[in-house]
């Protein structure tokens, strides 16, 4: 009989560990590419990168169905909003997830979910003022450019971290530049510069919310625009800001809900990543 060829000595010596990794669903969009380069160079089997895509993508924890192919969808992993789960709740989710190889954000988090996380995982690192922890293996490449993460007044800087956090961890560079709100309309325009080198801004104002439609009709960039819930009782809780968000005249202006900075963020980082594509 002919000698086996050496690509198919090499795919029996990789086949265990890759029946494995499909076994075990850790398929990231990283381990999704690499499992195709090796199929393309032939060593490994189609049978082989079938299998790995065909595992089921949810770890059943009883309270809790983890999406372990949203990184695969999405380019990011699932993210965990602490309010109104356990501190026990969240740690077990953050396990799964890591257990992946996968990033961890956890949102709204009180007090006790930060002690509970920092004790459980030694890389856990804890944003007090975006209500925010964060856990990651190994940083995500950061992309070219940058999203200016823009506040209005220090009342809304908890949500314009959050933001801020949100982008970072998902592989972007962030320019924070805070206090700018229009009842000082020169503290904005001295950051102008800057402020249209971005790729992407992110407008967090509360109050009656002009923020964004001034910066849009200033720049030729996409500006998404965050109500905050800050003001007085004519606010009505943000929706006094929401609806002149809504309502902007300037070009441009994209709105999401009130305090969401999170939503923000992530939409600032999937824009950015198509800016930064070659």
């Amino acid at each position: 009989m002919p000698p086996a060829c050496p690509c198919r000595r090499g795919l029996f010596r990789n086949e265990k560990r890759l029946l494995a990794v499909g076994n075990s669903r850790r398929v990231t969009t990283a381990k999704a590419s690499q499992l195709l380069d090796q199929f393309r160079a032939g060593t490994i089997s189609r049978e082989t990168v079938l299998r790995a895509f065909q595992s089921a993508p949810v770890a059943d924890l009883g309270f809790a169905q983890i999406d372990t192919h949203r990184a695969l969808r999405k380019n990011f992993p699932e993210v965990i909003f602490g309010s109104g789960k356990t501190p026990v709740q969240v740690i077990k989710i953050a396990a799964k997830l890591l257990e992946h190889g996968q990033p961890v954000l956890v949102t709204r988090i009180a007090a006790e979910h930060a002690l509970a996380l920092r004790k459980k995982f030694k890389r856990a690192v804890h944003h007090p003022l975006a209500r925010c922890v964060t856990i990651e293996n190994k940083p995500l490449p950061k992309r070219s450019g940058f999203i200016a993460v823009i506040c209005a007044g220090t009342s809304d800087l908890p949500v314009a971290e959050e933001a801020a956090v949100t982008a970072e961890i998902m592989g972007n560079h962030v320019e924070r530049i805070h206090d700018v709100g229009i009842a000082g309309l020169h503290r904005m325009l001295a950051r102008l510069e800057t402020i249209q080198k971005a790729n992407v801004i992110v407008a967090v104002a509360g109050m009656e919310g002009a923020l964004p439609s001034v910066l849009a009709g200033l720049v030729a960039r996409p500006v998404i625009a965050v109500p905050t819930s800050i003001g007085y009782g004519a606010s009505f809780g943000g929706i006094a800001a929401l609806l002149a968000m809504l309502n902007s005249c300037a070009s441009g202006v994209t709105v999401v809900n009130i305090d969401n900075g999170f939503g923000a963020g992530y939409a600032a980082s999937q824009i950015n990543a198509l800016v930064s594509q070659p």
